[in-house]
């Protein structure tokens, strides 16, 4: 299976550039894949972009980088080493349609059909329904929606958030680390091991405790 997060110029997928793509083998964690490319032209830069992984709109569009169509042919090429192609992610359907969008302006939707397909496995939903498990309920905010982002994963997984935190209005309301699209994978594959098997994967992470009520 693939763990999967990009990370863009913003959250509109029609609207903003992938300028990173991180990846790994869930299987087997060494095999991982992390490239960086320069957003096109037409892009945008939305400012919570900066804020969350502390890059400046000239670094994502540094002309010295790769195209995004590069960036994503190199994705594909890597996913071709991985056995079991089912795609793992948090909130994963957006990362899926930012690719897919890119990939029909790029012309090679077919290409993307054929390596990783239009689906995956969400951890909001897994954890949703493993939360709903144990506390018979699901996590839902003040306002009704459901509570159950990456910060909130790791919460209930047992795990820190050390990166940068935005509010509800794009405000900083955590300091920490920028976001990075390998990072982000292994935190969501951490959880993911967690949330399924009760058990650690990564060793840098065997230091917080897993939750009695994940234990198998």
């Amino acid at each position: 299976m693939i763990v999967l997060d990009i990370e863009s110029s913003g959250l509109d997928t029609g609207k903003c550039g992938i300028w990173q793509i991180g990846a790994f083998e869930l299987e087997n964690p060494e095999n991982q894949f992390l490239e960086e490319a320069r957003i096109d032209e037409e892009d945008i830069v939305k400012p919570d972009s900066i804020l969350v992984t502390g890059k400046t709109e000239e670094e994502m569009r540094n002309k010295e980088k790769q195209s995004q169509k590069q960036l994503i042919l190199n994705l594909f090429e890597w996913v071709k080493t991985c056995e079991n192609k089912l795609i793992i992610g948090q909130n994963i359907g957006w990362d899926l349609t930012f690719i897919q969008n890119k990939c029909l302006k790029y012309g090679i939707q077919d290409i993307f059909r054929k390596i990783s397909g239009f689906k995956g496995l969400d951890t909001y939903s897994i954890a949703q329904l493993k939360y709903l498990e144990k506390k018979g309920e699901f996590s839902i905010k003040e306002d009704g929606r459901g509570d159950m982002g990456l910060h909130k994963v790791l919460e209930f997984c047992g795990m820190e958030d050390k990166r940068i935190g935005l509010d509800e209005k794009n405000k900083v309301k955590k300091e920490g680390t920028p976001h990075n699209a390998l990072e982000d994978c292994k935190l969501t594959g951490e959880c993911f091991y967690r949330l399924m098997y009760g058990k650690n994967l990564f060793s840098e992470y065997s230091k917080y405790k897993i939750p009695e009520v994940l234990k198998k």
